[in-house]
């Protein structure tokens, strides 16, 4: 893809994120007066573009790949299943999290959200790590031809430290948004789509990269370090 509509591709992408995270969080609240919802699209959108920027400069090959995600673009039947349900689960919560605010279920304090932003902003700070050490860190499960074992930076502290920084991100976003409710489905879906998607992309690995299985014996653990 040239470097023009890798560019235009990306604007694109990140105009459709403000125009659906808004309307999935400004809709079900019925307000515009939700300053969590204001705070949470300016973070998440404004480290996205920093992230898409430095790829952009400095590996618009692995840009590229990232832009290719979603269910569709799986090609293991586990994964288009899985990214499917992970989806709807963060649009379902993301609403939820606006409903709350609208109906005053289960308000969260100002000073707990600005912790769940923080917590939102290390999970993306981990992911770009996760990309910056791993130029082959494509948003579908696959290994691609020439790939290399990365076991380098976060890489040598879990085996997948990007679903880590996911996991922050998860759980930083209903206080993040000022809901304690929302929490309650992160908490039950968020283990299993990951245990799902590791499970069956360590399978893929396993007998497709050179080498995974030796550090798969070095680098333990997969998510959280002495957890799993």
């Amino acid at each position: 893809m040239s470097p023009v509509k890798l560019a235009v591709q990306t604007l694109l992408t990140i105009l459709a994120m403000v125009i659906g995270m808004g309307a999935l969080l400004f809709l079900p609240a019925w307000t515009l007066d939700y300053w969590q919802a204001w705070v949470f699209i300016v973070l998440v959108v404004g480290c996205s573009n920093a992230i898409g920027v430095y790829l952009a400069l400095k590996d618009p090959a692995l840009l590229a790949r990232r832009w290719r995600a979603g269910p569709t673009a799986e090609k293991r039947p586990v994964q288009r299943i899985a990214q499917t349900f992970f989806i709807l689960g963060v649009d379902g919560v993301l609403v939820l999290c606006a409903l709350d605010h609208r109906f005053v279920w289960s308000p969260v304090p100002a000073p707990v959200s600005m912790a769940g932003n923080l917590l939102v902003a290390l999970g993306l700070l981990l992911v770009f790590l996760g990309l910056r050490a791993n130029s082959y860190a494509a948003s579908t499960v696959e290994v691609s031809e020439g790939q290399q074992l990365i076991s380098t930076g976060p890489y040598g502290i879990v085996r997948h430290p990007m679903y880590s920084g996911a996991l922050l991100m998860g759980a930083g976003t209903p206080l993040a948004l000022g809901s304690w409710w929302s929490l309650l489905p992160v908490v039950l879906g968020a283990p299993a789509y990951l245990i799902v998607r590791i499970l069956d992309e360590e399978t893929l690995l396993k007998s497709d990269l050179p080498g995974y299985t030796e550090y798969m014996q070095r680098v333990r653990y997969r998510l959280v370090p002495q957890v799993w």
